[in-house]
């Protein structure tokens, strides 16, 4: 078996499943620590070098773009995981076992993953786009011109006439995330072979509190805003 038929096979995809997800944990961890910037509350100082910093280094900058592949990767092998899933699923089960059999996140994670793709889309649109392509207000910090990413966000969050409307998006999308993670979390490890009992309910245990506390950092961040918590 060549390298092409390894991955196009069924353990090859939940294999780049599992691997792309880690690194897309990784990147939610950077993601969640950059954004607590906010919350030294010096108006967006501490943030809006962070964001300069991943913008303007060529290693994040190389890194982003292998964050892009690996998001379309784990987008597309999803996608086929879950329509090879759903059409070995035609004739149901005799006895329906619910969560007896798996947990509803674990049926849902195809879902899951579109809700998570709609924020994501929405999220690029109106912060991502901004910082790289211009569109975004300056400010001097040290004497030197930074963009003003801060003082987008607290736009988007606090000031904007739908900003309501966008805090739920958020939320519900955050709130996607929460359970894809959920799942997502233990099931890369025991595709990489972690398959011990004891370990396994490590990683369940661990997964929930991570995916609690990136997702709670993110429901944070705009109601932070939307709430005057920070100035």
């Amino acid at each position: 078996m060549n390298w092409s038929q390894f991955f196009t096979s069924s353990v090859g995809k939940k294999l780049t499943m599992a691997l792309s997800g880690i690194f897309l944990i990784l990147f939610l961890i950077v993601h969640v620590g950059l954004n607590a910037c906010i919350w030294a509350n010096d108006g967006g100082v501490m943030f809006n070098k962070a964001a300069h910093f991943m913008g303007a280094n060529w290693v994040p900058r190389v890194l982003e773009i292998g964050l892009f592949a690996f998001f379309l990767i784990h987008i597309i092998q999803g996608l086929v995981l879950e329509i090879q899933n759903r059409s070995k699923r035609k004739i149901g089960y005799a006895v329906n076992l619910g969560n007896r059999g798996s947990k509803w996140y674990s049926r849902s994670m195809g879902i899951l993953g579109s809700l998570i793709l709609i924020f994501l889309v929405i999220h690029i649109i109106d912060f991502w786009i901004p910082s790289r392509f211009g569109g975004l207000t300056e400010t001097i910090i040290d004497g030197k011109p930074y963009h003003n990413l801060y003082a987008e966000m607290k736009y988007k969050f606090s000031e904007f006439e739908y900003r309501h409307i966008v805090i739920v998006i958020y939320i519900l999308g955050v709130a996607s995330l929460f359970w894809h993670l959920v799942h997502g979390f233990q099931s890369s490890f025991r595709t990489l072979g972690l398959t011990n009992h004891k370990y396994i309910n490590m990683m369940i245990g661990l997964g929930w509190a991570f995916s609690l506390i990136v997702c709670l950092g993110f429901i944070m961040m705009p109601l932070s805003f939307l709430f005057g918590w920070i100035s």
